[in-house]
């Protein structure tokens, strides 16, 4: 039954890819909750919950809010919050316990990132801005900044003796995945629509939560 959840996962996810690419609302509002419920029940079926894989489950709950959210028109601002919330449950997660990283690694990815994230956070803020919406920009911003913690604290694991190779790198792909299809959502939505814009975006998300808690699960459930 454990692995029956993650098939079931995977299923919808492609489901809604489909419906995504078809237009297909209704089987839209289905299949995306039910992907992040079944990986959310896969996850607490493999993985004690102590520590870090109790708040990598928050995260994991807090997107499902999310999802919920954002399928209706109006409450755009309800499933940022919750979207904020799941990124703050796996920053606790990643982090806990808390371990000392070299700063020959840290400082480096930490100048990048955040150089790259003020730059597109300007730009998706302008396109708020012009779009009638100021009332989003600190919620942008704010969302950013934590997005971008998720990011650098995913890829840290990378250089963690307490994380296998395995589990960072799979920790790591999730992160970057989730956060190019959080771009090409601000963009499609703020800032001009991509060429299969929303396809993109929901097929990187879905891989990047998958990758994420595979990631999770063999770091505390898993043989690493």
């Amino acid at each position: 039954m454990n692995d029956l959840w993650l098939g079931l996962c995977l299923s919808t996810a492609i489901a809604d890819w489909v419906a995504v690419a078809k237009g297909e609302t209704r089987l839209e509002r289905i299949a995306k909750p039910l992907t992040l419920l079944f990986l959310l029940l896969w996850f607490l079926s493999r993985t004690p919950l102590h520590g870090g894989s109790l708040f990598f489950a928050l995260g994991l709950f807090f997107s499902l809010l999310g999802d919920l959210a954002l399928l209706f028109e109006g409450w755009f601002l309800p499933g940022l919050f919750a979207f904020l919330l799941a990124h703050l449950a796996y920053i606790f997660s990643i982090n806990t316990p808390l371990a000392e990283v070299s700063p020959l690694w840290s400082v480096p990815i930490a100048i990048v990132l955040a150089l790259s994230a003020a730059r597109l956070l300007r730009r998706i803020a302008q396109g708020a801005l012009e779009r009638q919406s100021a009332n989003l920009v600190v919620p942008i911003y704010v969302y950013g900044l934590t997005l971008t913690l998720m990011i650098l604290s995913a890829l840290m694991t990378l250089f963690r003796p307490d994380w296998s190779a395995r589990a960072s790198l799979s920790l790591s792909f999730g992160a970057l995945f989730f956060y190019v299809s959080d771009l090409i959502l601000a963009w499609n939505r703020f800032v001009r629509p991509l060429r299969n814009g929303r396809l993109w975006n929901m097929i990187l998300y879905h891989l990047g939560q998958i990758l994420l808690t595979i990631g999770a699960f063999l770091h505390w459930g898993g043989a690493g």
